[in-house]
């Protein structure tokens, strides 16, 4: 997995997480994966399809999402509050937006797929030649998680060579 995809999805992150809950985030341990996702909370999954493809989870432990949802909701919310599923969806949604921005500039284009909820019974098995990145961000109202697997799509980029020679 080429650190040009990263990056943008790394920035994005430290700076909606920062901004957004008001507080400095340090981007903690960095490590590769090679097996299927195992979710830590609420963990929210956004699909890419298109010149480069995967996805990416936001995954916040249980006590952080609910800490991190009652900051957006500006009230101490139940641990079964439908606003905390909706508040990791528009996190995860902020931070592949402005990713997709950085990576649109660069001439990639894409496709993002809505949010979609992972439970404790689906797991996301990657294809066997997609390695994933997890990336931790330390904030003030705990760890937030993020799961980054992608790929270039190869037809795609053989296709945009083709058209740019």
């Amino acid at each position: 997995m080429k650190m040009e995809l990263i990056q943008p999805f790394i920035n994005a992150a430290d700076a909606v997480l920062s901004q957004g809950l008001q507080c400095t985030t340090k981007v903690g341990n960095l490590t590769m994966e090679e097996d299927a996702y195992r979710r830590k909370g609420v963990a929210g999954m956004i699909a890419l399809t298109g010149d480069i493809e995967g996805r990416i989870v936001l995954d916040l432990e249980p006590a952080t999402a609910i800490k991190v949802a009652s900051h957006y909701a500006g009230a101490e919310l139940p641990e079964s509050d439908a606003l905390i599923k909706e508040t990791i969806f528009e996190l995860a949604n902020q931070v592949v937006g402005n990713a997709i921005s950085a990576l649109n500039d660069q001439g990639f284009h894409f496709r993002v797929h809505p949010p979609l909820l992972l439970t404790a019974q689906e797991g996301d098995k990657t294809s066997e030649d997609t390695e994933a990145l997890m990336i931790s961000f330390e904030t003030s109202l705990g760890h937030v998680f993020m799961n980054v697997a992608l790929r270039y799509n190869k037809r795609r980029m053989a296709d945009h060579a083709a058209m740019g020679a």
